[in-house]
């Protein structure tokens, strides 16, 4: 396809850049020559970046996917492989627990079996771990997830986003690979340990995509790249329960969900640490022409490395961030109790096959997805058209997202077992949260691009912690799992749906905060006055000058 090569007066090979360079023939200004390549002669003081970048500017046409794009489709396969990882265990460990306890047939608190369904589906494996211990095991891995989400934010806004991303993933998908191994080792005790290390490599991937979005996503595509890439989580779980299912059924133990969905997250980051970068300024083969765009729609292609440290105060008493974290504790709640729970609620309680399990789990995530984005599209084009205006679009999808599940979750509990009628009540649900995506997800990119990540790793962070709480909580409450004890689970998560909405309603927005640019903020602010920035902010030097003195 292309070659680069280097030639010394001797004949002899010396190193790239020292003699002459065998390069497409593009002049410094841009405009091509005949076709072909030539030796260009390369001094390195005066000409190695400006050939090097023509070269590489050659290699971008081979691209014809937009990098924006190609960063948010990685951004997405990141959120994918991180939640297959992450929610594994949960079809997982219906088959590594005995479950020949709890609730039986004769007393009305489970559905009856199947004719057609192997009695071995229902018996479990080998672990004799009763329901609470369950909830922590699988709560567990949110005790790291939560520690790690405000330094990976901090690290993301100032050393960039690739590595902090990267890294991440490629750590959880070590401790998911060696999980078999710890759990023969150390049964339930070194399950959890392992599930903490995945969580504390996991809790830096929201907050390292939000710092890439915001130096790569102009704001008029923030929804619906940003839906392709938070969507990642639900096909993340649909793929997580379907092949979690098709590999438990198929091959003996449970050994194999692990290795697999580990092996997935090691060659996700052989290819993203190749093809991405932490802003377009330092992406070595981005076309011109999609440089000068976001040069024109962002302002600049770098991350500002001049900004002030995180202004802390001003986000901590900020009233639309806190609502934004309100959102996040519903979102996080009903969620989480979806993921994690939803596996077990079909296990224990409608009797469902493994294999029929992993297939109905999945379903109404596919239908989360689908939704999450095309209600990004129709977000965009409501924005950008002016139908609405941003805030109005943020709170309109996060109410729909909140009141939606909370009505059908509970309407699930009273369906019985009517078993299509369940997964068709569960279906609706998810759908209708996806567009919480295009609501409130993408909510911190609105109030401080220079602080996005750090904004997520907050909201986030604060959210993750219901998945510590939401499975114990149910482990508790469902000893039995009985269907009048997960009746209660539900109405529960309806009231936290709807609490945690009329707060977003009351005082979210979706307008850029004075503290987004705390270096430009007036002398009156910084003295912890009232919050005001002047409308020629971006052109004052006065006001950067009174806060240094």
């Amino acid at each position: 396809m292309f070659n680069f090569s280097s030639a010394g007066t001797s004949g002899e090979k010396e190193p790239l850049l020292s003699g002459k360079l065998l390069c497409p023939v593009v002049d410094l200004e841009g405009t091509s020559s005949n076709v072909g390549l030539r030796e260009v002669p390369l001094p390195q003081e005066e000409y190695e970046a400006p050939y090097r970048h023509r070269c590489l500017e050659w290699l971008s046409q081979v691209f014809i996917i937009p990098q924006r794009v190609i960063l948010a489709i990685m951004g997405f396969l990141a959120i994918m492989n991180a939640y297959t990882m992450r929610i594994s265990l949960s079809i997982a460990i219906t088959e590594m627990v005995n479950k020949t306890h709890g609730a039986t047939e004769e007393d009305g608190g489970v559905c009856p079996i199947d004719e057609s369904a192997n009695p071995d589906d229902f018996t479990g494996g080998e672990f004799d771990w009763d329901e609470e211990l369950q909830g922590i095991i699988l709560s567990s891995f949110y005790w790291g997830y939560v520690i790690t989400h405000i330094p990976g934010g901090m690290l993301a806004e100032k050393f960039g986003g690739k590595w902090t991303l990267s890294l991440g993933i490629l750590s959880t998908a070590f401790f998911t690979l060696i999980t078999p191994w710890a759990v023969e080792l150390g049964g339930s005790t070194a399950l959890i340990v392992i599930r903490v290390m995945m969580g504390l490599g996991e809790g830096t991937t929201f907050p390292a995509l939000s710092a890439l979005m915001a130096t790569w996503i102009p704001a008029k595509e923030r929804s619906k790249l940003g839906s392709l890439v938070f969507g990642g989580g639900q096909v993340g779980t649909i793929l997580g329960n379907l092949l979690s299912g098709v590999l438990l059924h198929n091959i003996e133990g449970w050994s194999s969900v692990f290795y697999f969905f580990g092996g997935l997250g090691v060659l996700w980051f052989v290819i993203f640490t190749l093809l991405c970068y932490s802003d377009p300024e330092s992406h070595p083969f981005i076309s011109e022409k999609e440089k000068a765009y976001l040069k024109q729609e962002l302002g600049t292609l770098e991350r500002d490395r001049t900004l002030p440290p995180t202004p802390w105060r001003y986000i901590l008493t900020s009233v639309p961030m806190m609502a934004l974290v309100c959102a996040q504790i519903g979102h996080d709640w009903g969620f989480f109790i979806m993921v994690t729970d939803l596996p077990k609620y079909m296990s224990d309680v409608l009797r469902f096959s493994i294999k029929d399990n992993g297939l109905y789990s999945s379903l109404p995530y596919l239908v989360m997805w689908i939704v999450s984005l095309s209600t990004g599209v129709l977000s965009d084009w409501l924005i950008t058209s002016g139908r609405m205006t941003i805030t109005f679009g943020r709170k309109l999808f996060t109410t729909i997202a909140s009141i939606g599940p909370a009505c059908f979750i509970v309407g699930a509990s009273y369906a019985g077992c009517e078993k299509a009628v369940v997964v068709m009540l569960f279906t609706f649900a998810m759908g209708l949260m996806g567009t919480f995506y295009p609501g409130m997800k993408v909510n911190p990119l609105d109030l401080s691009p220079n602080y996005a990540g750090t904004l997520m790793a907050i909201t986030n962070g604060i959210g993750a912690i219901t998945g510590i709480i939401a499975p114990y909580v149910v482990g508790v409450m469902t000893p039995n799992h009985t269907l009048e004890e997960w009746r209660i689970v539900f109405w529960i998560s309806f009231a936290i749906f709807n609490v945690t909405n009329l707060a977003y309603i009351i005082w979210a927005s979706g307008e850029v905060q004075p503290w987004n640019t705390p270096h430009l903020m007036n002398k009156s602010v910084e003295a912890g006055e009232s919050i005001d920035v002047p409308a020629n902010a971006k052109k004052s030097v006065q006001s950067l000058e009174a806060i240094k003195q």
